[in-house]
Parts: C-alpha cells; structure tokens; sequence
C-alpha cells in the first residue's frame, strides 16, 4: 500500500548536522522574505548557497512565511481553545489535511511552522491513492471535530484528481460514528472555493492568506499519533 510522504534520504537531510544547517537557513530565508523578496526566489538563492536538495528547500518554502502574513493568519486564526469562537461549520480542505496526517502516521517527516500549521512534503500532481493509513487521518480529524462540538462539516475535494471519488465514499463511511454532520463536495476548484469561506481547516497558505477564519486543529491531532517525526526549523 506503501508510505505516503517518506523518502530514505531524508533520514540523512533533515538530521545532524544537516537539519542545523536548514535551521540557520530558514533564519536567513526569514529576514529575506521580511525585506519583501518573494519565497521561491529567497528559497533558491538560500538554497544554492548551501547546495540544499529539492526537499530541503521545499522544507524551507513552506515553513517560513513572511511576519506580515503570519500576523494576518493569526489574526483570523478561531481559536481552539475558546469554545464560544468557534464556528458551527466548518470548511475543510480535504486532499491538503488528509495527506498530512497520513505523512505523519506514515512515519514521514512534518514541519511544525512558524505561523503555527503543520505541513508536509507530500506532493499531490493529479494522483491520489488511498493507503492503510487514509480511514485513520479520516477518523482522528473526525474524532477533534466531535471534540470541539462542531456540528457540520464539509470536506471539499479536488474533481481532477484520481480517486477523488473512492476518497469521498470513505469519509462519508467513516463519519457514521461521529456526531457531526458530514457533507463531501467534490469540485474543480477547491482552493478558490476556500478562500471565499469562513472556519477553514487547511494548511495552504494562500487560502490561509485569503479566507475570512480558520481554524489550527492538527497540532492537537498529532498528540494523538505515537512517535511523529515532528521538524521544526524555527
């Protein structure tokens, strides 16, 4: 069934003496991006400079924001912790959460960033499989909606992607334990549809950047996971 978002190398690229030197890096990538130069160029120059391999400077992309960004996200960021703020319904980036958890549960590395998501180096191009770990991630974000007393929930998939539609009959299986109402729209354009809506879960950060609120739900789903190979660079 295989392991999503693990390579053998990165046991090497993101250890010892390697992993101080990305976390030096992403200091330098931090002032860059403050200054107002944009992330690819920054991660580039950064990452010729120490000769870093695709995965490591993705590493870099996508866990330093820009402090003006990070400020926004947080102000709408619903905060978790206070019941009365959260959001009846939630929106939820379907493919971009579920592969994250199934990275995790996976054993592969996850980045816990500086404006507080955790993301991964899974990439999706138009291929999608389910794996062993898949009802898993389904059930554990299932498991925290319950937790917080969310009522409804949405997961919004990618149309073009494969397996879209195997991957929307398991969520809407697996939300038959689960006290919340459960709805899968499978779309052409999720990230668009997103960044118009309210009480979002998703680790994008353009729809981060974007959408009216979200909500931060997968740091407290990775106290649930046994042994996360958690980086953090920042």
């Amino acid at each position: 069934m295989g392991k999503r978002g693990y390579v053998p190398e990165d046991e090497k690229q993101f250890a010892g003496t390697q992993l101080e030197q990305l976390k030096k890096a992403a200091r330098e990538v931090q002032f860059l991006l403050d200054q107002g130069y944009g992330v690819k160029q920054t991660t580039t120059f950064v990452g010729n400079h120490y000769l870093f391999s695709e995965r490591q400077r993705l590493a870099l992309a996508r866990t330093v924001s820009p402090k003006e960004w990070i400020v926004e996200r947080n102000r709408k960021e619903r905060l978790i912790q206070a019941e009365n703020n959260l959001p009846k319904t939630v929106h939820i980036d379907g493919f971009n959460t579920i592969i994250t958890l199934e990275v995790a549960l996976s054993g592969g590395p996850v980045f816990a960033c500086g404006d507080g998501t955790i993301r991964d180096l899974a990439g999706l191009r138009g291929t999608y499989h389910i794996i062993e770990q898949t009802k898993k991630a389904i059930e554990l974000i299932l498991h925290q909606l319950d937790f917080l007393g969310i009522e409804n929930a949405c997961f919004y998939l990618d149309a073009p992607v494969s397996n879209s539609g195997r991957l929307s009959s398991l969520i809407i299986e697996c939300a038959d334990k689960y006290d919340v109402s459960v709805k899968v729209q499978v779309i052409n354009d999720v990230d668009r549809t997103l960044e118009q809506r309210d009480g979002v879960i998703s680790g994008d950060a353009i729809i981060l950047n974007h959408c009216i609120s979200w909500l931060n739900i997968m740091p407290k789903i990775m106290e649930h996971i046994e042994s996360v190979w958690m980086i953090q660079l920042q």
